[in-house]
């Protein structure tokens, strides 16, 4: 099934540019562009894609209150996902997108074909994030005072299988790369990836790759 895009960035050349790479994509299709978030709530309510390409700073609406806003409604174009792709850097943005219900950040300095699985990855319901993103996450997080650590029993929980496939999650593979890695098919993958974020209480895949660093499943030099 063609995966539905909107693009979402104050600037007309940045549009053009990702349009033409998305668009050469057989499985993806890019259906409008925004200028601002403010356009692009409009064009989620009208359209209802399963992507969008959001830029953090526009006029009117910025990308973060715009993705706070789609994520937040109740009819059909919550199932909207949002991918922030920008040039800043900058934690605060980065807490922000994740609070306001970003299941992606990426810098605009990525591939064309990173680019591509990005898109592709938070389409399928799974989070990404830019890998110096996430080595600042887990820094920010093992740094504080009292940080809530992750009970190690629970690994006891896990089957070899799922272990292996936690242990992956933590170095920043994706589903489909997991499944690559594994020689297995990605539906697969999914099940696994359910079981043990459900037996080791996890929300999403930031929290599990903040566990498998507190766990000492993954350590920094590995990555």
């Amino acid at each position: 099934m063609t995966i539905r895009v909107v693009i979402a960035d104050d600037q007309p050349v940045v549009r053009t540019g990702f349009h033409t790479i998305l668009d050469a994509d057989p499985d993806l299709e890019v259906v409008a562009e925004a200028a601002d978030g403010r356009e692009a709530i409009a064009l989620v309510d009208r359209l209802g894609p399963d992507v969008v390409v959001m830029d953090i700073r526009m006029p009117n609406i910025d990308g973060i209150s715009a993705t706070r806003e789609i994520r937040t409604r109740t009819d059909g174009a919550s199932r909207s996902r949002v991918l922030v792709l920008t040039t800043f850097d900058i934690d605060e943005y980065v807490y922000e997108a994740l609070r306001a219900g970003a299941s992606g950040y990426l810098l605009k300095d990525a591939t064309r074909d990173e680019l591509v699985r990005a898109v592709k990855t938070v389409a399928a319901g799974d989070a990404l994030l830019a890998p110096t993103v996430t080595r600042r996450l887990i820094e920010e997080f093992v740094q504080r005072p009292d940080p809530a650590r992750a009970d190690a029993r629970a690994l006891d929980a896990l089957t070899p299988r799922e272990g292996e496939v936690f242990e992956l999650i933590g170095r920043g593979m994706s589903n489909a790369e997991i499944a690559q890695h594994l020689f297995v098919g990605e539906a697969t993958v999914k099940t696994h990836v359910a079981h043990v974020f459900t037996k080791l209480d996890i929300r999403d895949r930031v929290q599990a790759v903040i566990a498998a660093y507190e766990l000492g499943v993954v350590h920094a030099r590995e990555r």
